[in-house]
């Protein structure tokens, strides 16, 4: 099924079932969060803003321009912004993108936790395809990651499920061979990115991470995941756009449509149809600038001269009110999935 006015009709007409602001976020609900970005005043120089050819703070590699400006992640008032604001959308997890041990972002860490904790955020882990990658350095990862950050108050443990820390491994398809994560299967739920359930015999579970508009086969990755033991966390996201990122690059632009995609591929993720609800709902992002998929507040004033794109009309949001359209639209989708009854029983366990 695609977006079409079957996942429209579907959506529900009100939010009056929201929590109120400040309840805890949906532990069931994880946000892909990017703490990649550096700037001269706190990195020393400029990092991935530049991406593209473009020279910050004014012109950066992204379609829309964050109200932050070209921040640091490194900064200790940024990250507390960007964890209030993923309160301000009722999720309870942000899962850091990793790019190994002693990398960058390895590095932006303890900061991400200690700030994430103060918030009421946990962490899980986005596990990204650096050079050389192998299912034995993944194992090796997840024991790293454990050992130096599971004792950490914002270390997020699924309470469902045996209160098992996550790991998404985004491109797991490039490799073929998973047999090795048999060695932390036991004690960790890592899960592959793909809808073929013949690729992940080695995994706890499956996510898609794209922003996706078609939904055929779901059902049955859903059923699947369901008799074998397995969590299903289907990626949602607003749109898609890299233009500036990637000059000529021609992968299809996602329009926002003023919002109707997200809530229509919300829509379509929670609906039987599909096989919803799923056991979580993944989001394709708070901050991946590059690819336009952010709910991160962007700037309804942006530089002059660069052609950004604004949030102007998400919701029927305009000027001073569009920035934070998005956050608002996501807590609400994090109450509708939360107030969806389960089947008797709840999920199966996760093995």
């Amino acid at each position: 099924m695609g977006l079409g006015a079957a996942a429209l009709a579907a959506r529900p007409a009100n939010a009056a079932e929201q929590p109120p602001e400040g309840s805890p976020g949906s532990p069931d609900v994880h946000l892909f969060y990017y703490p990649w970005y550096g700037s001269p005043s706190v990195h020393g120089s400029w990092r991935h803003w530049q991406q593209g050819g473009n020279q910050p703070p004014e012109s950066v590699g992204a379609d829309f321009y964050p109200l932050l400006g070209a921040y640091d992640a490194g900064d200790e008032e940024v990250v507390a912004q960007h964890m209030r604001w993923v309160r301000q959308a009722g999720v309870g997890v942000v899962a850091t993108t990793w790019w190994g041990q002693g990398s960058y972002e390895d590095q932006r860490v303890p900061l991400l936790l200690d700030v994430a904790a103060e918030h009421g955020v946990a962490v899980a882990w986005h596990l990204e395809p650096y050079e050389d990658r192998t299912a034995l350095s993944t194992v090796e990862d997840v024991a790293y990651i454990n050992e130096r950050y599971g004792d950490h108050p914002a270390f997020y443990r699924d309470a469902a499920h045996g209160d098992r820390p996550a790991f998404y491994v985004f491109n797991s398809l490039l490799t073929e061979d998973w047999s090795e994560l048999a060695a932390v299967g036991e004690e960790n739920i890592v899960l592959a990115q793909t809808t073929d359930v013949s690729r992940v015999v080695d995994f706890q579970g499956l996510y898609t991470y794209a922003v996706l508009t078609e939904f055929e086969g779901w059902a049955g990755v859903a059923e699947w995941c369901r008799a074998n033991g397995r969590i299903w966390a289907p990626s949602v996201g607003p749109g898609y756009v890299d233009d500036r990122a990637v000059p000529g690059n021609t992968t299809e632009t996602i329009d926002r449509a003023d919002g109707e995609t997200y809530d229509a591929i919300w829509s379509a993720v929670l609906s039987p149809e599909n096989g919803g609800p799923p056991d979580w709902v993944s989001i394709t992002s708070f901050n991946e600038w590059h690819e336009g998929s952010t709910i991160e507040p962007a700037s309804s004033t942006p530089p002059v001269g660069h052609n950004y794109l604004t949030y102007d009309g998400a919701y029927g949001t305009t000027g001073e009110d569009s920035p934070t359209a998005y956050l608002e639209r996501t807590r609400y989708w994090a109450t509708v999935f939360r107030n969806i009854p389960r089947g008797v029983g709840g999920s199966p366990v996760v093995r």
